[in-house]
């Protein structure tokens, strides 16, 4: 008779044959950084620190630790170790787990290929931008420029920092004129920006040959992809918070306000930024975690990168408002005045605060090489989590030859030709749908109260736990299976309940208001991802066989209780009797 040690060792060296066609990690190193570098990506230098100030400072980290806790972290481990178990990528893993609600997969495929369409513009603006550092005097600096308006105003070191009414700075008439030349509308699209089209064209090149072989070339670029930031982090962090003014500046990140924790929406703030922190409910995790070992320890993996990942948005927000406070004591106005979120920080104020520094080239190049790379890991996880998902679901055409490689061009080629509307005169107006009515918070609660109800209830906690400790050798922590069972679906329902209560209509710089159709095709964007789950909720029952409940029952049960490699062994296991 074999022992636990020995079967988990044969099972290992069956897994790994039976992996070699699909592919795997070279080692745990791989896998760490490449899920590190998707997951800690702009969101953690811009969205954080403007959320932690925005809501109560130090006291929006008491529901920001209560949403990871009880939300992130369970939801982490969930889809890492159902990767890890079933072998499969975003898609077939559901059908393996519950062949009825494999619609979940579909619903997050399509959600990353229309948040890769919309992010990769970002890097192309921070294409842009590195370019254009290597000048000798930076173009936004100053109003020499003939994009620059008779208003125009710039904040160098030498400049007179006072200025007139109704005047604009140099470094937003360089965003706004120079690098979006943006109409008055969505319904004025204008003509293609070709500069910023370019720098996108160069980004799914790069993103193409970054993971053109699979795991193979990712695997390896996410050495230096994922590495490099934390780097230049620590470096600006550094450089931060010996400027005059940095401490103004952290005190202002910080300074805790208890009364905010009263608002119903800073909770709200704390639940999505979890969820678009941490890629939970995107397939990215789940397809990263199929390429491991089968026993591979994804249990403490999936702790230590979530606290990579917050410990990095927090270290981000002392580097970020270091800097602002800097700014904000040169200029002599409120911080306040000069904290933004979302693009305005990276592309506004930044940019700003670069000209207010020695040397401001070198700072420059080094925040954009920084900006540029924790887009492109995030943005290759993400291209690589849909192909492994395709692919799984028709590994007889995507497997062989060239066959993926054409796919992915196909795919890479198909989303560049897409991403050119988003770089007209408006396309910001249509970056914006796509990011509200896709990527939004609210679409992923849906998907995380699905994904926990599934696991919890439908296919079972306790089975669950015990896949895992057949993987890792020992039993995660109950705290674990309970939130999956009860504490993360309640919060998640009335997280998802209050967003549909207060919502609005979208409002692009809280100003301009969309036109009916554009509301229509957002809400189609949205419906084009969910549609997914009842769709092959319906499709299946129809095709099943026998009566309704039996359909139900059969659907709702495992494709398989163990995977392939487990099997394998079971098999061997039986003939050594």
């Amino acid at each position: 008779m074999l022992d636990s040690s020995q079967s988990r060792a044969m099972v290992s060296v069956v897994e790994n044959s039976k992996q070699q066609e699909r592919g795997q990690w070279a080692n745990k190193a791989e896998f760490i950084l490449t899920v590190a570098g998707a997951i800690i990506g702009l969101g953690n230098i811009w969205r954080f620190p403007y959320l932690c100030y925005k809501n109560g400072g130090g006291a929006f980290l008491v529901p920001y630790f209560l949403y990871l806790v009880t939300c992130g972290i369970p939801l982490f481990i969930l889809e890492t170790a159902l990767g890890q178990y079933t072998s499969q990528g975003g898609i077939t893993c559901w059908r393996k787990c519950c062949p009825l609600l494999e619609g979940m997969g579909f619903a997050s495929t399509i959600i990353i290929m229309y948040g890769a369409i919309t992010y990769i513009i970002i890097l192309a603006w921070a294409l842009f931008y590195l370019f254009s550092s290597f000048s000798y005097e930076l173009p936004w600096a100053n109003c020499k420029n003939k994009w620059n308006t008779d208003s125009c105003v710039s904040f160098g070191n030498n400049s007179n920092l006072t200025s007139p009414i109704n005047s604009s700075s140099s470094v937003m008439e360089f965003w706004r004129y120079r690098v979006l030349r943006l109409s008055s509308g969505i319904d004025q699209l204008g003509s293609i920006n070709w500069d910023i089209a370019l720098c996108l064209l160069l980004a799914w090149i790069i993103i193409y040959f970054c993971i053109w072989k699979g795991i193979k070339t990712s695997g390896k670029v996410a050495y230096f992809t994922a590495t490099f930031p934390f780097v230049m982090i620590l470096v600006l962090f550094v450089r931060g918070v010996t400027l005059p003014g940095a401490l103004d500046g952290i005190f202002f990140y910080l300074n805790p306000v208890p009364k905010r924790l009263a608002d119903p929406q800073v909770w709200m703030d704390a639940g999505t930024q979890i969820f678009f922190s941490y890629a939970i409910c995107l397939g990215y995790l789940t397809s990263l975690g199929s390429y491991n070992k089968y026993n591979n320890d994804c249990y403490k993996d999936s702790f230590y990168l979530c606290i990579l990942n917050s410990a990095t948005s927090f270290l981000s927000g002392f580097a970020i408002f270091s800097i602002l406070g800097h700014m904000a004591k040169v200029q002599g106005v409120d911080i306040s005045v000069v904290a933004e979120s979302g693009p305005g920080l990276v592309f506004i104020v930044y940019p700003q605060a670069v000209t207010l520094l020695p040397w401001p080239q070198l700072w420059a190049i080094c925040f954009f090489t920084m900006i540029l790379l924790l887009g492109v890991d995030s943005q290759f996880a993400g291209i690589e989590s849909f192909m492994t998902s395709v692919t799984d679901r028709f590994p007889t055409v995507l497997r062989h030859g060239w066959h993926r490689k054409l796919f992915l061009l196909g795919l890479c080629s198909f989303c560049f030709l897409i991403g050119l509307f988003m770089v007209t005169e408006g396309g910001l107006y249509i970056l914006q749908l796509f990011d509200h009515y896709v990527c939004s918070g609210a679409t992923l609660l849906f998907l995380a109260i699905c994904q926990s109800v599934t696991v919890g209830w439908i296919y079972g906690a306790d089975r669950f736990y015990g896949n895992i400790e057949d993987m890792i050798g020992y039993r995660p922590l109950p705290l674990i299976k309970y939130c999956w069972l009860y504490v993360t679906p309640t919060i998640c329902t009335g997280t998802f309940v209050f967003s549909l209560l207060k919502y609005s209509p979208l409002k692009f710089n809280n100003t301009y208001i969309y036109p009916w159709w554009a509301y229509g095709f957002g809400w189609f964007l949205t419906a084009s991802s969910l549609c997914w789950i009842p769709l092959t909720m319906v499709y299946r029952l129809y095709y099943g066989k026998g009566t309704l409940l039996q359909r139900l029952q059969f659907l709702s049960s495992p494709a398989d209780d163990l995977p392939m490699a487990k099997r394998e062994t079971e098999r061997l296991h039986l003939s050594t009797l």
